[in-house]
């Protein structure tokens, strides 16, 4: 397995508050995390970096080879959770910081499976025999509006408040993280990114981006596509590939 990963600072914004950390380990396991800050320039570069840092320095620190799925379910988790806390704890020491948090989509490819822990609108998608599926469900005010069928995706993309989230590691104490758990192939890959990728584009644009490119290749195609649509947004895209 291998994982590609590239970051943008889109063509609207002065900062990038998103951050992207991917690793692969020497038992095979391939592992990427995705963030997207909030909370102005610095509480948002702050919040993303941190939690992101963090994730990586305690997931690899209590990793083990042997670890069962559900082992490695909960140390995903835990791993997010020191994030939290610590992303937290500045918010709480640090005036300037006060208010910030981020999104989190944590993925981790291990035995033809693939782990997902993710809190906010960052979501992941996976691509297998020719379609694409999304993984998570957003933690958003148009999320829980589409729930309800009171408007489509495609309104949803353009909607005035689809960008107040409902989820944010860093901004509560304790956060509630959603687990998904998906089969991973050959041919398949699985895509983290955060909303100033997915927010331009409906699941069959993605699919198709994904069916003609591959590797590094991808990744730039992805970013110059959403770039291509304004570019309003920071932009962050993380592909796990099984090779």
């Amino acid at each position: 397995m291998k994982v590609y990963s590239g970051s943008d600072i889109g063509l609207k914004r002065n900062s990038n508050q998103d951050y992207c950390k991917t690793g692969e380990l020497s038992d095979g396991v391939v592992w990427a995390v995705v963030c997207d800050g909030m909370g102005g320039a610095n509480g948002g570069c702050t919040a993303s970096s941190v939690a992101a840092e963090t994730i990586a320095d305690y997931f690899t620190e209590y990793y083990d080879p042997e670890m069962s799925s559900g082992s490695i379910r909960d140390l995903m988790e835990d791993a997010v959770s020191e994030a939290n806390e610590e992303v937290y704890r500045m918010s709480l020491e640090d005036p300037s910081l006060y208010g910030m948090g981020t999104t989190v989509v944590f993925a981790l490819a291990k035995n033809g499976k693939i782990h997902i822990v993710h809190a906010g609108d960052s979501r992941a998608y996976l691509y297998r025999d020719g379609r694409l599926f999304r993984v998570t469900t957003d933690h958003s005010v148009v999320q829980e509006l589409v729930s309800a069928g009171r408007i489509t995706d495609e309104e949803a993309r353009n909607h005035p408040s689809r960008n107040i989230i409902t989820r944010a590691l860093g901004v509560e104490p304790e956060l509630f993280t959603d687990y998904n758990s998906e089969e991973f192939g050959s041919g398949c890959m699985l895509m983290i990114c955060t909303d100033g990728l997915s927010g331009y584009f409906g699941d069959d644009d993605l699919c198709r981006l994904m069916e003609e490119n591959v590797g590094e290749k991808l990744i730039e195609r992805l970013i110059n596509a959403a770039k291509d649509m304004g570019g309003s947004d920071n932009i962050t895209v993380a592909v796990i590939a099984e090779q």
